[in-house]
C-alpha cells in the first residue's frame, strides 16, 4: 500500500489552554491508539517548538547554521504521521479526524517509492 505523510501544522496564537491541552493529549493518545489497532501507523511524533529549531544550509561548500524553522510561517509544523493505507482518500479521511482539525491543518503528502525499491 501506498505511504503518506501527514504533516501537522498549528498557529501557536491559536494554541488551547492548559486544560484544553490535557484534553487534547488523551484525545491523541486514542486517535494514536486507533491508527495502531487498523495497521495504519507506520511511525509518527510531536516536535519540539520552532525555538528549538536549527537550519542547515551549505552554499558554495561552506556550512551556513540559522536558528528556527526554515520557513517562517504563522502556522508551525507541531508532528508528523507516516501511515500506510490503500489510497489519497483515506488519508486525507484519517487528517480530517486529528484532534487539532478544528483549529489546525494537516498537509498529506504521498511518500515517493522510487524503481525498484519494492
Amino acid at each position: 500500500m501506498p505511504q503518506f505523510m501527514l504533516l501537522i501544522y498549528g498557529d501557536p496564537a491559536n494554541a488551547p489552554g492548559t486544560e484544553e491541552q490535557e484534553k487534547q493529549y488523551t484525545e491523541w493518545l486514542n486517535y494514536t491508539n486507533s491508527l495502531m489497532a487498523t495497521g495504519a501507523m507506520v511511525s509518527g511524533a510531536p516536535l519540539e517548538g520552532v525555538e528549538a529549531a536549527t537550519t542547515v544550509r551549505v552554499r558554495g561548500g561552506d556550512m551556513q547554521l540559522s536558528e528556527g524553522p526554515a520557513l517562517e510561517s504563522q502556522e508551525i509544523l507541531g508532528g508528523y504521521y507516516l501511515v500506510d493505507v490503500p489510497d489519497r482518500e483515506s488519508a486525507v479521511a484519517l487528517a480530517a479526524k486529528m484532534p487539532n482539525i478544528e483549529n489546525g491543518s494537516v498537509e498529506v503528502r504521498p511518500v515517493v517509492v522510487f524503481p525498484g525499491s519494492g
